[in-house]
């Protein structure tokens, strides 16, 4: 996707293509809502940037010790492992030292890496020479991994930018021994090996994609706090318990199914408990579905298809009727109306068997005579209607001898005659003739 408010001649989209100032192509990315705000005390300004590697999907802390002002979307040059890094400047100011609180981190610790210049142009070529050769590396890891029969699967891999080092994401359901993997790895690759483990979760916010509602997936755009997610949330929200629907693409749980669960949870401080079965004197009514936004709890009786709806107020009633042993007679249950407008349907008329053939045939008669006269006088053709000459005379009579056509009329001559004998027609032999012996 394409940002339209950078002044680059190309759009950002998944190629980074002319570096889109605002950040829109980068996952979990954060608005700077500080940015324009004047401080008093300038010199007091946080010195930690905020980095992102590969489009936002991992972001770390950097400390700037140098005298430049990086601004959202610089790349710049960075400390590494034995070596250097380039990345890209997603957050400074007042904002990041929020999230280094949020975070857990301290300001002034030494374990932060330093910022080491502004990525020139030969960084930027060794950048993007390491980051070409990832998916070759990812799918000759990937082989690998199968000849060694490891349970495990590489979901993305991550190289220096001077191709010192690498990092492999994977995912496993157990602990696996890959000792002999990064051996083969930095016997092939010729760099530094690390692996690191992530979740299900982890690994799709990594790839992406589109969800079921057709926006992008939340894990990837801005939720990162992944928290557990469980059947009683779709329970408490009167969700019917289908894997494949409540499933997202990581094949877990949805993590949406967590953000209305506390008004849910709140709804449903109103409603009674132990209310799932009223006694009545027809049967025990079993509960089925609380509805929170009309405040009613739906109830069916045995041997009976209907739902009946009670207000909280008739079903309390109910609950202390039963508690001193008595049965109610009914449920007493509301009439439920739509708020939608009832759509009237159009009245039809059955015109079935009203049309024949002979009123068709009248109209088209009708048709061709008003054609007719409509182009009588617009043509300027003789009028033909006058008395037409009698023919009925009597006519001359043809019966008389027919005139002599020429010497050709004679009699024919007659040729059934004997046919004269042609030199290669002699007698045949007769087809029964018996054949004489072979001497």
């Amino acid at each position: 996707m394409g940002c339209g408010s950078c002044g680059t001649s190309k759009p950002g989209g998944c190629q980074s293509n002319g570096g889109c100032s605002t950040g829109g192509c980068n996952r979990l990315n954060v608005h700077d809502w500080l940015l324009n705000l004047p401080f008093s005390d300038p010199e007091s300004n946080c010195k930690i940037v905020e980095v992102s590697f590969k489009q936002g999907s991992r972001k770390e802390y950097f400390r700037n010790a140098t005298l430049q002002f990086f601004e959202k979307g610089d790349y710049v040059t960075l400390e590494g492992v034995s070596g250097f890094d380039v990345g890209e400047v997603s957050l400074t100011g007042e904002l990041v030292r929020m999230q280094l609180k949020k975070n857990k981190l301290d300001e002034n610790s030494p374990e932060i890496k330093k910022i080491i210049r502004r990525a020139t142009e030969r960084d930027i070529e060794a950048f993007h020479i390491s980051k070409g050769r990832e998916k070759d590396i990812l799918a000759r890891s990937r082989a690998m991994a199968m000849e060694l029969k490891l349970q495990m699967k590489l979901s993305e891999v991550e190289i220096q930018a001077d191709g010192k080092k690498a990092t492999f994401f994977y995912t496993a359901d157990d602990r696996v021994d890959f000792r002999e993997l990064i051996k083969k790895y930095a016997t092939d690759f010729k760099f530094k090996v690390e692996m690191r483990q992530i979740g299900i979760r982890q690994e799709a916010a990594k790839l992406g994609g589109i969800g079921s509602c057709g926006r992008e997936l939340c894990c990837s755009t801005w939720l990162h706090d992944f928290k557990s997610v469980n059947t009683t949330a779709a329970r408490y929200q009167n969700l019917s318990i289908n894997q494949t629907k409540l499933s997202g693409q990581c094949g877990r749980l949805k993590c949406c199914l967590n953000f209305e669960l506390d008004t849910y949870l709140d709804a449903l401080q109103n409603f009674p408990d132990y209310a799932d079965s009223l006694d009545t004197a027809m049967g025990t009514a079993h509960l089925i579905k609380k509805d929170i936004f009309k405040n009613l709890m739906w109830y069916i009786l045995p041997n009976n298809s209907k739902h009946y709806p009670l207000t909280i107020q008739r079903v309390k009633e109910i609950k202390r009727l039963n508690g001193q042993g008595v049965k109610v007679d009914e449920l007493q249950a509301v009439e439920v109306t739509s708020s939608k407008p009832k759509e009237v349907e159009p009245a039809f008329a059955d015109v079935v068997g009203q049309i024949s053939l002979r009123s068709l045939e009248r109209n088209d008669k009708r048709r061709r005579d008003n054609n007719r006269d409509n182009r009588g006088p617009n043509n300027n053709r003789p009028n033909n209607n006058g008395p037409r000459p009698n023919n009925n005379g009597p006519r001359p009579n043809n019966n008389g001898p027919r005139p002599d056509r020429g010497p050709n009329n004679g009699p024919r001559p007659n040729n059934n005659g004997p046919r004269p004998n042609r030199p290669n027609n002699g007698p045949r032999p007769a087809p029964d003739a018996p054949k004489a012996p072979d001497q």
